[in-house]
């Protein structure tokens, strides 16, 4: 027996509730994992309030993310004892997800916990660190350097703007924060923002070209924010974009990308490559101060799950949520 948010979904609505399920309904897998923690994303919130159709099938355990350590295991990788983490994959949609005290999944889903984190640091970072961490390598990667300017990170006091920000600020980036809510302004320049930005500043229409500023750009936001800061990215910078927090659609126009040479990469850490995981997890161990992972999450115990999600599509929750399945 173990415990679980389920969501379930009758003729009328969708609804999430905390219930005690057996082990005998757990879905197929080769793995199955006695979860420690796991973490609300937005994409979760989505999941548990229904205010968009991200579970794909009923009924389903939401969470993106778990760490756990294995407790039988055919797939060759892995042996009871080994601590794994998940992030993606469709956990959550289309398969039953972290926010549970048990799962069965798909062992090549899984990467091996690095010695560097602890299980709740581990899930302090989750999907929302992993995928910061897949932008800040694809900056690198298209040849973003610290002495070339300015990065601006989007939505900056959610998840991913939180890790992205002391990652950059770790590497030598001069990063500017840009947020809806200015009372969280002590908080991004503790976490290594130079400056801190109105998001009205952005979320008007813009110029299709403005001043030159951006060397980078990590957002999470999408719509107009994103139209306007390509629009006013520098000659051959890159803006890598992972979120759409303000909506889906990006009212833009050609003009940054065929008369400045601005690169619009799209970061995806749901499917991405197992190789590619490992390589960012390793970087977070190496990159990321882990004294800033208390300033920039705090703990809840699943049943505390349904209400926060609630929260944090009201945009009153910063940093990232890690949830003790256990407590």
């Amino acid at each position: 027996m173990f415990q679980a948010i389920v969501i379930d979904k009758d003729s009328e609505r969708q609804q999430a509730a905390l219930q005690t399920l057996e082990d005998s309904q757990l879905p197929a897998g080769d793995v199955t994992v006695r979860v420690s923690h796991s973490t609300l994303n937005y994409k979760d919130g989505l999941a548990i309030t229904g205010r968009s159709p991200v579970v794909r099938k009923f009924p389903m355990v939401p969470g993106i993310d778990l760490v756990g350590e294995v407790e039988s295991s055919s797939h060759p990788a892995y042996r009871a004892g080994d601590w794994v983490i998940l992030n993606g994959w469709g956990v959550g949609e289309t398969h039953w997800g972290g926010l549970a005290q048990k799962a069965r999944l798909n062992g090549d889903w899984l990467v091996p916990l690095p010695q560097a984190f602890s299980p709740r640091q581990a899930m302090a970072i989750g999907t929302a660190g992993y995928t910061a961490m897949l932008c800040v390598m694809a900056l690198e990667r298209h040849g973003v350097r610290p002495e070339h300017g300015e990065i601006v990170v989007t939505g900056a006091a959610g998840g991913v703007g939180s890790v992205a920000i002391a990652l950059l600020s770790t590497l030598g980036y001069r990063v500017v924060a840009v947020t809806g809510r200015p009372g969280d302004a002590a908080y991004l320049q503790q976490l290594g923002a130079a400056e801190v930005m109105d998001r009205a500043l952005l979320s008007a229409p813009g110029k299709p070209l403005a001043k030159e500023r951006w060397a980078g750009a990590v957002d999470v936001v999408g719509s107009q924010v994103l139209a306007n800061v390509c629009a006013s990215t520098r000659y051959r910078g890159v803006v890598t974009a992972c979120g759409l927090a303000g909506g889906m659609d990006l009212p833009a126009t050609v003009a940054p990308f065929i008369l400045r040479g601005v690169t619009l990469v799209g970061i995806d850490s749901v499917m991405c490559p197992r190789e590619e995981r490992l390589v960012a997890w390793q970087r977070l161990a190496s990159d990321l101060q882990l004294d800033k992972l208390g300033q920039l999450s705090h703990d809840i115990g699943l049943g505390q799950a349904i209400d926060t999600a609630h929260q944090l599509l009201q945009g009153t929750v910063r940093g990232r949520v890690v949830v003790d399945v256990n407590a």
